[in-house]
């Protein structure tokens, strides 16, 4: 990882994301750059009412994440490893899954001028997971913002993710099947997941694990 200076961990909602980051920042001495998700005032409300509330919620995140990009700029990557939870190129995959066509054509032309001047990570972590999966992970934290999402919402997502990220070239990239493992609870799962992290990445790389634990 020597050369891993800004590391990115990606998912769907659900996906463990935050988790992981934190698990990494502490193993790895990394400072973090989590996704402000509960200060958005529109997300409830969209989760309840999407069609309503979706062109404010967007707008929100949008604003809010190019802010915290800028923030990174203060930071010394070269010296300091640093991890995310999101990447700002994800928030196009939220806008084309909730916006209609007027909407998303002027979202695209705020998206246009700010995306110019956005860091790109040297690693991203896709963690892929099934909907059912993604599903019984977010009923289990029991955020009271979420418990509107509904599951052909998240099956709609988990489909743009995995498109977008089949397709992703813009950085070196580790796609984790995360089905069969449990990094936040089993340490074993952890330390192979920071072990596959840690080998030099080109191109796009599939961590398959296959250990089941009991759950």
């Amino acid at each position: 990882m020597k050369s891993v200076y800004y590391l990115v961990i990606e998912g769907v909602i659900g996906a463990g994301k935050t988790s992981l980051v934190h698990l990494l920042a502490e193993k790895l001495a990394a400072k973090t750059v989590l996704e402000r998700f509960e200060e958005n005032p529109f997300l409830e409300d969209f989760y309840r009412d999407p069609e309503r509330y979706a062109f404010q919620t967007q707008l929100y995140f949008l604003l809010s994440r190019y802010r915290q990009q800028q923030e990174l700029k203060q930071i010394d990557l070269f010296h300091n490893l640093l991890i995310s939870d999101y990447m700002f190129a994800k928030d196009k995959l939220f806008a084309i899954l909730n916006l209609d066509e007027k909407e998303l054509q002027l979202y695209n032309l705020l998206v246009q001028q700010l995306e110019k001047d956005i860091p790109k990570p040297d690693l991203v972590v896709y963690l892929q997971a099934s909907t059912d999966r993604l599903m019984n992970n977010i009923k289990k934290r029991g955020r009271t913002y979420e418990k509107n999402i509904a599951r052909e919402y998240i099956d709609s997502l988990n489909q743009i993710y995995n498109e977008f990220f089949y397709r992703y070239k813009e950085s070196p990239l580790i796609i984790v099947n995360t089905n069969e493992i449990d990094f936040v609870h089993n340490e074993d799962d952890l330390n192979e997941l920071i072990k596959a992290i840690r080998q030099p990445v080109s191109g796009t790389v599939y961590y398959n694990p296959t250990t089941k634990h009991p759950k």
